[in-house]
């Protein structure tokens, strides 16, 4: 497929060995992301007799969900990112084969009063949202990888991407799971730290809130 040229621009795109991370552009590569997503989701249940079925019903509930969300909305902007296998002159990926990461990056508005989303505030000031700079925060979300591309720096650079397409917020956001080990040494890595919450106390199962050291 050929890319439009404003993806030829430096500045819209992360290239890294025989990857480039970019905004997904095409649907055969929002559905692509959408099948990854489902084949990470049910990465742990692959003796299943019907896992076909399942993934695959994921995957199409991923897709449409993924394609209303990267609709312009007010206030609010969803960008799929996806990291492909940068072409070789004798060795060109279908699109399938060549889509090996995503994520998602969600551009918000946080309430007067809040720190971050999602904070419980007092219902007369929540309701006022002004539409600052200064209140804009970006979240990430959805990260997964192909198996075949794990351990080559696919994720910390995707997230790279994503937080240089964030640039313009003050803060950004993430959500990781307790018993994910390993993802949260990689937002360690990268920059990401776990928002202590006054008077709140999270159980195992409850995901961690992390935010971009500034």
């Amino acid at each position: 497929m050929q890319l439009p040229d404003e993806v030829l621009h430096q500045e819209n795109r992360l290239e890294f060995g025989q990857f480039m991370a970019r905004e997904a552009m095409f649907d055969e590569e929002y559905w692509t992301a959408a099948w990854l997503r489902a084949e990470s989701h049910w990465e742990d249940r692959q003796n299943d007799r019907y896992i076909n079925n399942y993934k695959k019903q994921y995957a199409e509930q991923e897709f449409n969900a993924l394609k209303r969300r990267c609709k312009a909305q007010i206030g609010q902007r969803c960008t799929c990112i996806v990291t492909v296998r940068n072409e070789e002159k004798n060795n060109r990926h279908t699109v399938l084969k060549s889509v090996v990461g995503t994520l998602d990056l969600m551009i918000g508005h946080l309430s007067h009063g809040e720190d971050f989303p999602g904070e419980r505030v007092n219902a007369q000031v929540f309701c006022n949202i002004e539409r600052r700079s200064s209140n804009r925060y970006g979240y990430i979300a959805n990260l997964c990888v192909a198996k075949s591309a794990r351990r080559q720096g696919v994720a910390r650079n995707m997230l790279h991407y994503a937080i240089r397409s964030a640039k313009a917020n003050e803060k950004v956001f993430v959500h990781v799971h307790t018993n994910n080990g390993p993802a949260q040494k990689l937002y360690q890595k990268v920059g990401f730290e776990v928002v202590q919450v006054p008077n709140l106390k999270l159980s195992e199962e409850q995901p961690h809130l992390l935010l971009l050291a500034a």
